[in-house]
Protein backbone atom coordinates (compact mmCIF):
# COMPACT_ATOMS: atom_id res chain seq x y z
CA UNK A 1 0.00 0.00 0.00
CA UNK A 2 1.36 3.63 -0.63
CA UNK A 3 1.81 6.00 1.66
CA UNK A 4 0.61 9.52 1.82
CA UNK A 5 3.13 11.92 -0.04
CA UNK A 6 2.46 14.88 1.66
CA UNK A 7 -0.01 15.91 4.49
CA UNK A 8 -0.60 19.30 3.00
CA UNK A 9 -2.49 18.33 -0.36
CA UNK A 10 -3.92 21.51 -1.31
CA UNK A 11 -0.45 22.76 -1.21
CA UNK A 12 0.91 19.97 -3.33
CA UNK A 13 -1.48 20.52 -5.75
CA UNK A 14 -0.44 23.91 -6.31
CA UNK A 15 3.22 22.92 -7.39
CA UNK A 16 1.35 20.36 -9.35
CA UNK A 17 -0.67 23.01 -10.95
CA UNK A 18 2.43 25.43 -11.83
CA UNK A 19 4.13 22.36 -13.55
CA UNK A 20 0.70 22.05 -16.05
CA UNK A 21 0.72 25.88 -16.50
CA UNK A 22 4.30 26.43 -17.17
CA UNK A 23 3.84 23.15 -19.42
CA UNK A 24 1.04 24.94 -21.28
CA UNK A 25 2.55 28.14 -21.59
CA UNK A 26 5.16 26.52 -23.74
CA UNK A 27 3.01 24.42 -25.88
CA UNK A 28 1.87 28.09 -27.41
CA UNK A 29 3.95 31.09 -26.52
CA UNK A 30 6.77 29.50 -28.77
CA UNK A 31 4.12 30.21 -31.82
CA UNK A 32 3.84 33.43 -31.10
CA UNK A 33 7.79 34.18 -31.83
CA UNK A 34 8.31 32.24 -35.05
CA UNK A 35 8.48 35.26 -37.33
CA UNK A 36 10.24 37.31 -34.99
CA UNK A 37 13.01 34.35 -34.86
CA UNK A 38 13.33 33.73 -38.31
CA UNK A 39 14.20 37.41 -39.09
CA UNK A 40 16.67 37.35 -35.95
CA UNK A 41 18.36 33.09 -36.65
CA UNK A 42 17.97 33.70 -40.46
CA UNK A 43 16.47 30.68 -40.45
CA UNK A 44 13.91 29.23 -42.99
CA UNK A 45 10.23 28.65 -42.42
CA UNK A 46 11.20 24.66 -43.12
CA UNK A 47 13.93 25.13 -40.88
CA UNK A 48 12.24 27.24 -37.77
CA UNK A 49 9.09 25.19 -37.45
CA UNK A 50 11.79 22.22 -36.11
CA UNK A 51 12.05 24.67 -33.03
CA UNK A 52 8.12 23.50 -32.29
CA UNK A 53 8.17 20.12 -33.43
CA UNK A 54 10.99 19.25 -31.62
CA UNK A 55 9.52 19.92 -28.54
CA UNK A 56 6.50 18.04 -29.71
CA UNK A 57 8.22 15.00 -30.45
CA UNK A 58 10.12 14.33 -27.48
CA UNK A 59 7.15 14.72 -25.36
CA UNK A 60 4.77 12.11 -27.57
CA UNK A 61 8.30 9.67 -27.46
CA UNK A 62 9.08 10.28 -24.09
CA UNK A 63 5.48 10.13 -22.27
CA UNK A 64 4.93 6.68 -21.53
CA UNK A 65 8.42 5.80 -20.87
CA UNK A 66 9.21 8.30 -18.12
CA UNK A 67 6.01 7.52 -16.46
CA UNK A 68 7.25 3.94 -15.58
CA UNK A 69 10.86 5.35 -14.49
CA UNK A 70 8.52 7.23 -12.36
CA UNK A 71 7.08 4.17 -10.91
CA UNK A 72 10.29 2.23 -10.72
CA UNK A 73 12.38 5.22 -9.21
CA UNK A 74 10.21 7.48 -7.38
CA UNK A 75 7.58 9.89 -9.32
CA UNK A 76 8.31 12.77 -6.98
CA UNK A 77 11.90 12.65 -7.99
CA UNK A 78 11.25 12.00 -11.58
CA UNK A 79 8.62 15.01 -11.63
CA UNK A 80 11.90 17.28 -10.00
CA UNK A 81 14.69 16.05 -12.13
CA UNK A 82 11.83 17.06 -14.40
CA UNK A 83 12.18 20.74 -13.36
CA UNK A 84 15.55 20.84 -13.32
CA UNK A 85 16.23 19.74 -16.97
CA UNK A 86 13.18 21.62 -18.06
CA UNK A 87 14.50 25.24 -16.42
CA UNK A 88 18.24 24.75 -17.55
CA UNK A 89 16.84 23.90 -21.36
CA UNK A 90 14.92 26.77 -20.90
CA UNK A 91 18.35 29.17 -20.33
CA UNK A 92 19.82 27.10 -23.23
CA UNK A 93 17.15 28.46 -25.59
CA UNK A 94 17.35 31.56 -24.26
CA UNK A 95 21.35 32.11 -25.00
CA UNK A 96 21.31 30.26 -28.39
CA UNK A 97 22.89 31.75 -31.53
CA UNK A 98 21.78 29.38 -33.98
CA UNK A 99 18.65 27.50 -34.73
CA UNK A 100 20.05 24.49 -35.36
CA UNK A 101 21.46 25.11 -31.34
CA UNK A 102 17.61 26.24 -30.61
CA UNK A 103 16.14 22.67 -31.73
CA UNK A 104 18.89 20.76 -29.75
CA UNK A 105 18.24 23.23 -26.50
CA UNK A 106 14.57 22.66 -27.37
CA UNK A 107 15.22 18.46 -27.66
CA UNK A 108 16.67 19.72 -24.10
CA UNK A 109 13.66 21.12 -22.65
CA UNK A 110 11.39 18.35 -23.95
CA UNK A 111 12.98 16.14 -21.70
CA UNK A 112 12.06 17.73 -18.76
CA UNK A 113 8.72 18.91 -19.98
CA UNK A 114 8.04 14.70 -20.71
CA UNK A 115 9.42 14.24 -17.18
CA UNK A 116 7.09 16.79 -15.93
CA UNK A 117 4.07 16.20 -17.45
CA UNK A 118 4.09 11.97 -17.35
CA UNK A 119 4.46 12.19 -14.02
CA UNK A 120 2.06 14.73 -12.07
CA UNK A 121 -0.99 13.47 -13.02
CA UNK A 122 0.31 10.03 -11.05
CA UNK A 123 1.24 12.59 -8.26
CA UNK A 124 -1.99 13.38 -7.77
CA UNK A 125 -3.37 9.70 -7.54
CA UNK A 126 -0.79 8.89 -4.51
CA UNK A 127 -1.80 12.59 -2.62
CA UNK A 128 -5.58 12.52 -3.15
CA UNK A 129 -8.39 9.92 -1.91
CA UNK A 130 -10.34 8.53 -5.17
CA UNK A 131 -13.70 10.63 -3.75
CA UNK A 132 -11.22 13.67 -4.07
CA UNK A 133 -9.24 13.23 -7.18
CA UNK A 134 -12.02 14.60 -9.68
CA UNK A 135 -11.62 17.95 -8.03
CA UNK A 136 -7.83 17.85 -8.28
CA UNK A 137 -8.37 17.17 -11.76
CA UNK A 138 -10.60 19.75 -12.61
CA UNK A 139 -7.87 22.41 -11.00
CA UNK A 140 -5.07 20.88 -13.42
CA UNK A 141 -7.68 21.29 -16.63
CA UNK A 142 -7.99 24.99 -14.94
CA UNK A 143 -4.58 25.53 -14.97
CA UNK A 144 -3.80 23.85 -18.65
CA UNK A 145 -6.15 26.74 -19.55
CA UNK A 146 -4.67 29.36 -17.69
CA UNK A 147 -1.33 28.33 -18.97
CA UNK A 148 -2.43 28.29 -23.09
CA UNK A 149 -3.99 31.56 -22.26
CA UNK A 150 -0.44 33.43 -20.94
CA UNK A 151 1.43 31.86 -23.88
CA UNK A 152 -0.66 33.97 -25.66
CA UNK A 153 -0.12 36.79 -23.86
CA UNK A 154 3.23 36.58 -22.76
CA UNK A 155 4.24 35.46 -25.95
CA UNK A 156 3.05 38.55 -27.47
CA UNK A 157 4.11 41.03 -24.95
CA UNK A 158 7.79 39.30 -24.80
CA UNK A 159 7.86 39.20 -28.35
CA UNK A 160 7.17 43.09 -28.92
CA UNK A 161 8.59 44.80 -26.32
CA UNK A 162 11.62 42.78 -25.33
CA UNK A 163 12.83 40.23 -27.16
CA UNK A 164 11.86 36.44 -28.42
CA UNK A 165 14.85 35.26 -26.04
CA UNK A 166 12.50 36.04 -22.60
CA UNK A 167 9.78 33.58 -23.79
CA UNK A 168 12.64 30.88 -22.68
CA UNK A 169 14.38 33.08 -19.98
CA UNK A 170 10.71 33.70 -18.34
CA UNK A 171 10.30 29.73 -17.60
CA UNK A 172 13.73 29.67 -15.83
CA UNK A 173 12.23 32.04 -12.31
CA UNK A 174 9.14 30.05 -12.56
CA UNK A 175 10.54 26.52 -12.99
CA UNK A 176 13.12 27.08 -9.92
CA UNK A 177 10.07 28.45 -7.89
CA UNK A 178 8.09 25.26 -8.58
CA UNK A 179 10.87 23.05 -7.55
CA UNK A 180 11.83 24.57 -4.82
CA UNK A 181 8.02 24.07 -3.56
CA UNK A 182 8.00 20.23 -4.74
CA UNK A 183 11.13 19.83 -2.78
CA UNK A 184 9.55 21.25 0.54
CA UNK A 185 6.12 20.23 -0.04
CA UNK A 186 6.25 16.74 -1.58
CA UNK A 187 7.00 13.22 -0.58
CA UNK A 188 7.84 10.20 -1.96
CA UNK A 189 5.07 7.03 -2.07
CA UNK A 190 5.40 3.90 -3.05
CA UNK A 191 7.97 2.88 -6.01
CA UNK A 192 10.18 0.16 -7.03
CA UNK A 193 7.49 -1.50 -9.06
CA UNK A 194 9.66 -3.32 -11.93
CA UNK A 195 8.38 -2.16 -15.68
CA UNK A 196 10.26 -3.28 -18.72
CA UNK A 197 11.08 -0.27 -21.39
CA UNK A 198 10.62 -0.60 -24.69
CA UNK A 199 14.13 0.93 -26.42
CA UNK A 200 12.92 -0.87 -29.93
CA UNK A 201 9.69 0.64 -30.02
CA UNK A 202 11.32 4.49 -28.77
CA UNK A 203 13.81 3.86 -31.26
CA UNK A 204 11.88 2.69 -34.32
CA UNK A 205 8.88 5.17 -33.77
CA UNK A 206 11.52 8.26 -32.90
CA UNK A 207 13.02 7.25 -36.34
CA UNK A 208 9.50 6.98 -38.74
CA UNK A 209 7.85 10.34 -37.00
CA UNK A 210 11.54 12.20 -37.34
CA UNK A 211 12.41 11.03 -41.18
CA UNK A 212 8.60 11.78 -42.39
CA UNK A 213 8.50 15.25 -40.57
CA UNK A 214 12.03 16.10 -42.21
CA UNK A 215 10.74 14.82 -45.66
CA UNK A 216 7.92 16.94 -45.50
CA UNK A 217 9.59 20.09 -44.33
CA UNK A 218 12.36 19.69 -46.88
CA UNK A 219 9.70 19.17 -49.76
CA UNK A 220 7.84 22.94 -48.64
CA UNK A 221 11.48 24.59 -48.91
CA UNK A 222 12.70 22.75 -51.18
CA UNK A 223 10.44 20.65 -53.73
CA UNK A 224 10.07 16.81 -54.44
CA UNK A 225 13.91 15.32 -54.77
CA UNK A 226 15.13 11.70 -54.67
CA UNK A 227 15.91 12.49 -51.24
CA UNK A 228 12.68 13.00 -49.76
CA UNK A 229 11.39 10.03 -51.53
CA UNK A 230 14.17 8.28 -49.35
CA UNK A 231 13.63 9.95 -45.89
CA UNK A 232 9.57 9.05 -46.90
CA UNK A 233 10.44 4.98 -47.25
CA UNK A 234 12.81 4.97 -44.22
CA UNK A 235 10.23 6.04 -41.81
CA UNK A 236 7.34 3.95 -43.08
CA UNK A 237 9.57 1.13 -42.93
CA UNK A 238 10.57 2.06 -39.38
CA UNK A 239 6.72 2.36 -38.48
CA UNK A 240 6.03 -0.66 -40.04
CA UNK A 241 9.12 -2.45 -37.80
CA UNK A 242 7.89 -0.13 -35.08
CA UNK A 243 4.26 -2.03 -35.33
CA UNK A 244 6.05 -5.63 -35.03
CA UNK A 245 7.88 -4.86 -32.12
CA UNK A 246 5.02 -3.93 -30.32
CA UNK A 247 2.93 -6.80 -31.08
CA UNK A 248 5.43 -8.84 -28.94
CA UNK A 249 6.18 -6.35 -26.62
CA UNK A 250 5.12 -6.95 -22.53
CA UNK A 251 5.10 -3.36 -21.91
CA UNK A 252 4.88 -1.62 -25.28
CA UNK A 253 5.26 2.06 -26.25
CA UNK A 254 1.67 1.70 -27.34
CA UNK A 255 -0.42 -1.17 -26.17
CA UNK A 256 -2.02 -2.03 -29.68
CA UNK A 257 -4.53 -4.94 -28.23
CA UNK A 258 -6.62 -1.95 -26.80
CA UNK A 259 -7.83 -1.27 -30.62
CA UNK A 260 -10.02 -4.16 -30.88
CA UNK A 261 -12.40 -1.95 -28.56
CA UNK A 262 -14.23 -0.48 -30.88
CA UNK A 263 -15.10 3.07 -28.72
CA UNK A 264 -11.55 3.23 -27.30
CA UNK A 265 -9.91 2.96 -30.94
CA UNK A 266 -12.28 5.10 -33.09
CA UNK A 267 -11.02 7.53 -29.89
CA UNK A 268 -7.65 7.11 -30.59
CA UNK A 269 -8.10 7.65 -34.17
CA UNK A 270 -10.40 10.98 -33.68
CA UNK A 271 -7.70 12.60 -31.27
CA UNK A 272 -4.95 12.02 -33.91
CA UNK A 273 -7.33 13.50 -36.88
CA UNK A 274 -7.88 16.89 -34.08
CA UNK A 275 -4.58 17.25 -33.49
CA UNK A 276 -3.65 16.92 -36.92
CA UNK A 277 -6.32 18.95 -38.58
CA UNK A 278 -6.46 22.10 -35.37
CA UNK A 279 -2.77 22.51 -33.81
CA UNK A 280 -1.93 24.06 -36.81
CA UNK A 281 -4.14 26.56 -37.03
CA UNK A 282 -3.25 28.83 -34.24
CA UNK A 283 0.23 28.72 -36.28
CA UNK A 284 -1.79 29.51 -39.45
CA UNK A 285 -3.74 32.17 -38.07
CA UNK A 286 -0.58 33.86 -36.65
CA UNK A 287 0.94 33.89 -39.18
CA UNK A 288 -1.97 35.58 -41.24
CA UNK A 289 -2.07 38.33 -38.29
CA UNK A 290 1.75 39.20 -38.26
CA UNK A 291 2.16 38.69 -42.09
CA UNK A 292 -0.44 39.46 -44.12
CA UNK A 293 -1.86 41.98 -41.55
CA UNK A 294 0.95 43.58 -40.20
CA UNK A 295 0.08 43.14 -36.53
CA UNK A 296 2.66 42.66 -33.56
CA UNK A 297 2.61 39.59 -31.96
CA UNK A 298 1.13 41.47 -28.95
CA UNK A 299 -2.02 42.42 -31.24
CA UNK A 300 -2.20 38.94 -32.60
CA UNK A 301 -2.28 37.49 -29.70
CA UNK A 302 -5.00 39.77 -27.91
CA UNK A 303 -7.80 38.63 -30.63
CA UNK A 304 -7.08 35.15 -29.89
CA UNK A 305 -7.64 34.92 -25.99
CA UNK A 306 -11.34 35.33 -26.00
CA UNK A 307 -11.46 31.90 -27.61
CA UNK A 308 -9.04 30.14 -25.11
CA UNK A 309 -11.28 31.74 -22.19
CA UNK A 310 -14.09 30.56 -23.22
CA UNK A 311 -12.44 27.25 -23.76
CA UNK A 312 -11.51 27.21 -20.56
CA UNK A 313 -15.55 27.71 -19.30
CA UNK A 314 -16.62 25.61 -21.80
CA UNK A 315 -14.69 22.50 -20.58
CA UNK A 316 -16.37 21.79 -17.31
CA UNK A 317 -19.87 22.12 -18.83
CA UNK A 318 -18.51 19.97 -21.86
CA UNK A 319 -17.92 17.24 -19.21
CA UNK A 320 -21.30 17.16 -17.64
CA UNK A 321 -23.39 16.90 -21.11
CA UNK A 322 -20.94 14.13 -21.64
CA UNK A 323 -22.14 12.43 -18.27
CA UNK A 324 -25.53 12.98 -19.33
CA UNK A 325 -25.96 12.23 -23.14
CA UNK A 326 -22.82 10.26 -23.23
CA UNK A 327 -19.40 10.87 -24.75
CA UNK A 328 -20.27 9.95 -28.76
CA UNK A 329 -22.43 13.05 -29.95
CA UNK A 330 -20.48 15.95 -27.57
CA UNK A 331 -17.44 15.44 -29.19
CA UNK A 332 -18.53 15.04 -32.54
CA UNK A 333 -20.16 18.30 -31.86
CA UNK A 334 -17.13 19.56 -30.62
CA UNK A 335 -15.48 18.94 -33.78
CA UNK A 336 -17.87 19.82 -35.91
CA UNK A 337 -17.72 23.30 -34.23
CA UNK A 338 -14.32 23.40 -34.76
CA UNK A 339 -14.46 22.98 -38.29
CA UNK A 340 -16.46 25.43 -38.75
CA UNK A 341 -14.58 28.19 -36.76
CA UNK A 342 -11.31 26.82 -39.18
CA UNK A 343 -14.12 27.61 -42.21
CA UNK A 344 -14.38 31.08 -40.96
CA UNK A 345 -10.81 31.66 -40.74
CA UNK A 346 -10.89 30.04 -44.69
CA UNK A 347 -12.31 33.22 -45.24
CA UNK A 348 -10.57 36.02 -44.42
CA UNK A 349 -8.92 38.35 -47.02
CA UNK A 350 -6.66 40.85 -46.69
CA UNK A 351 -8.99 43.41 -45.59
CA UNK A 352 -11.56 41.40 -43.60
CA UNK A 353 -12.52 42.89 -40.11
CA UNK A 354 -10.27 41.86 -37.18
CA UNK A 355 -13.62 41.08 -35.19
CA UNK A 356 -14.15 37.69 -37.62
CA UNK A 357 -10.35 36.56 -35.57
CA UNK A 358 -12.68 36.61 -32.45
CA UNK A 359 -15.85 35.24 -33.40
CA UNK A 360 -14.09 32.09 -35.34
CA UNK A 361 -11.60 31.85 -31.86
CA UNK A 362 -14.56 31.74 -29.52
CA UNK A 363 -16.34 29.17 -32.09
CA UNK A 364 -13.15 27.21 -31.57
CA UNK A 365 -12.84 27.56 -28.17
CA UNK A 366 -16.47 26.07 -27.72
CA UNK A 367 -15.51 23.23 -29.75
CA UNK A 368 -12.57 22.60 -27.81
CA UNK A 369 -14.61 22.18 -24.44
CA UNK A 370 -17.08 19.88 -26.15
CA UNK A 371 -14.90 17.79 -27.95
CA UNK A 372 -12.09 16.74 -25.07
CA UNK A 373 -13.49 16.60 -21.99
CA UNK A 374 -16.12 13.88 -24.15
CA UNK A 375 -13.62 12.30 -26.36
CA UNK A 376 -11.58 11.28 -22.85
CA UNK A 377 -14.33 10.18 -21.12
CA UNK A 378 -15.22 7.75 -24.06
CA UNK A 379 -11.52 6.16 -23.95
CA UNK A 380 -11.75 6.21 -19.66
CA UNK A 381 -15.41 4.56 -20.25
CA UNK A 382 -14.12 1.70 -22.51
CA UNK A 383 -11.32 0.84 -21.70
CA UNK A 384 -10.25 -2.32 -18.74
CA UNK A 385 -10.60 -0.22 -15.79
CA UNK A 386 -6.84 -2.13 -14.78
CA UNK A 387 -5.58 -0.11 -18.14
CA UNK A 388 -6.80 3.34 -17.57
CA UNK A 389 -3.08 5.04 -16.80
CA UNK A 390 -1.93 2.79 -20.50
CA UNK A 391 -5.30 4.13 -22.13
CA UNK A 392 -4.66 7.89 -21.04
CA UNK A 393 -1.14 7.51 -22.22
CA UNK A 394 -2.06 5.97 -25.42
CA UNK A 395 -4.75 8.76 -26.16
CA UNK A 396 -2.03 11.80 -24.92
CA UNK A 397 0.15 9.86 -27.96
CA UNK A 398 -2.13 9.70 -30.82
CA UNK A 399 -3.01 13.52 -30.04
CA UNK A 400 0.89 14.69 -29.84
CA UNK A 401 1.05 12.87 -33.19
CA UNK A 402 -1.41 14.59 -34.97
CA UNK A 403 -0.40 17.84 -33.44
CA UNK A 404 3.40 17.41 -34.30
CA UNK A 405 2.50 16.23 -38.53
CA UNK A 406 0.16 19.41 -38.29
CA UNK A 407 2.61 21.88 -38.89
CA UNK A 408 4.29 19.89 -41.58
CA UNK A 409 1.32 19.28 -43.10
CA UNK A 410 0.13 22.92 -43.33
CA UNK A 411 3.74 23.88 -44.46
CA UNK A 412 3.37 21.86 -47.67
CA UNK A 413 -0.24 22.79 -48.65
CA UNK A 414 0.97 26.11 -47.77
CA UNK A 415 4.02 25.99 -50.48
CA UNK A 416 1.61 24.28 -53.27
CA UNK A 417 0.08 27.71 -53.96
CA UNK A 418 2.89 30.17 -53.79
CA UNK A 419 6.73 30.87 -54.35
CA UNK A 420 8.80 29.88 -51.18
CA UNK A 421 10.44 32.98 -51.11
CA UNK A 422 7.27 35.00 -50.68
CA UNK A 423 6.10 32.37 -47.88
CA UNK A 424 9.49 33.27 -46.74
CA UNK A 425 9.17 36.87 -46.44
CA UNK A 426 5.44 36.97 -45.42
CA UNK A 427 6.22 34.68 -42.52
CA UNK A 428 9.07 36.83 -41.29
CA UNK A 429 6.89 39.81 -41.44
CA UNK A 430 8.08 41.96 -44.39
CA UNK A 431 6.20 45.21 -45.28
CA UNK A 432 7.86 45.66 -48.53
CA UNK A 433 6.05 43.65 -50.30
CA UNK A 434 2.86 44.55 -52.88
CA UNK A 435 -1.09 43.83 -51.97
CA UNK A 436 -1.23 41.67 -55.24
CA UNK A 437 1.54 38.93 -53.22
CA UNK A 438 -0.07 39.43 -49.89
CA UNK A 439 -3.38 37.94 -51.31
CA UNK A 440 -1.33 35.41 -53.02
CA UNK A 441 -0.04 34.48 -49.74
CA UNK A 442 -3.69 34.44 -48.44
CA UNK A 443 -4.68 31.83 -50.87
CA UNK A 444 -1.74 29.57 -49.23
CA UNK A 445 -3.23 30.20 -46.18
CA UNK A 446 -7.16 29.02 -47.23
CA UNK A 447 -5.54 25.88 -48.81
CA UNK A 448 -3.82 24.73 -45.77
CA UNK A 449 -6.74 25.92 -43.50
CA UNK A 450 -8.94 23.53 -46.11
CA UNK A 451 -6.68 20.78 -45.26
CA UNK A 452 -7.46 21.18 -41.60
CA UNK A 453 -11.02 21.31 -42.39
CA UNK A 454 -11.03 18.19 -44.03
CA UNK A 455 -8.67 16.35 -41.17
CA UNK A 456 -11.56 17.63 -38.48
CA UNK A 457 -14.11 16.01 -40.70
CA UNK A 458 -12.28 12.81 -40.65
CA UNK A 459 -12.36 12.60 -36.63
CA UNK A 460 -15.87 14.11 -36.58
CA UNK A 461 -16.81 10.86 -38.55
CA UNK A 462 -14.31 8.75 -36.45
CA UNK A 463 -16.18 10.56 -32.66
CA UNK A 464 -19.36 9.07 -34.54
CA UNK A 465 -17.62 5.78 -35.10
CA UNK A 466 -17.49 5.71 -31.35
CA UNK A 467 -20.04 3.87 -30.00
CA UNK A 468 -19.58 0.97 -27.74
CA UNK A 469 -20.80 -2.07 -29.18
CA UNK A 470 -22.02 -5.38 -27.59
CA UNK A 471 -18.58 -6.93 -28.24
CA UNK A 472 -16.62 -4.22 -26.90
CA UNK A 473 -17.59 -5.80 -23.15
CA UNK A 474 -16.17 -9.18 -24.47
CA UNK A 475 -13.02 -7.53 -25.76
CA UNK A 476 -12.08 -5.74 -22.57
CA UNK A 477 -12.60 -8.74 -20.88
CA UNK A 478 -9.83 -10.63 -23.01
CA UNK A 479 -7.89 -7.59 -23.36
CA UNK A 480 -4.21 -8.48 -21.82
CA UNK A 481 -3.46 -7.06 -18.66
CA UNK A 482 0.04 -4.82 -17.70
CA UNK A 483 2.97 -6.80 -16.60
CA UNK A 484 2.35 -4.64 -13.51
CA UNK A 485 -1.27 -5.79 -12.37
CA UNK A 486 -0.70 -9.26 -13.32
CA UNK A 487 1.88 -9.37 -10.97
Amino acid sequence: MSTPITERPNLALTVIVIGVIISAVDSTIVILALPTMMRALHAGLGTVVWIVMAYLLVITLLATQVGKLGDMFGRVRMYEIGFIIFVLGSAWCGITTGWMELVLARVAQGIGGALITANSGAIVADVFPVARRGRAYGFISVGWNIGAILGILLGGFLTTFFSWRWIFYINVPIGITALILALFVLREGAKGRHHQLDPGGFVTMGIGLASILLAMTRLASQGWHPSEWLLLFVGVIALAIFVLIEARQAEPLLHLALFRIRAVSFSFVASFFQGLGGFSVLFLVMMYLQGARGLTPLQASLLLVPGYLLGGVAGPVGGRLTDRWGARWPAAIGLLLQAVAVLLYAHLSVSSSLVWIVVASLVNGLGSGAFFPANNTAVMKGAPRAQFGIASGMLRTFGNIGMVLSFAAAIVMTSTKIPRGLAFAMFVGSTHLSLAKISLFVVGLHTALYLSIAMLGLAFFASLMAKPTASDESNVASTPQPVEELG
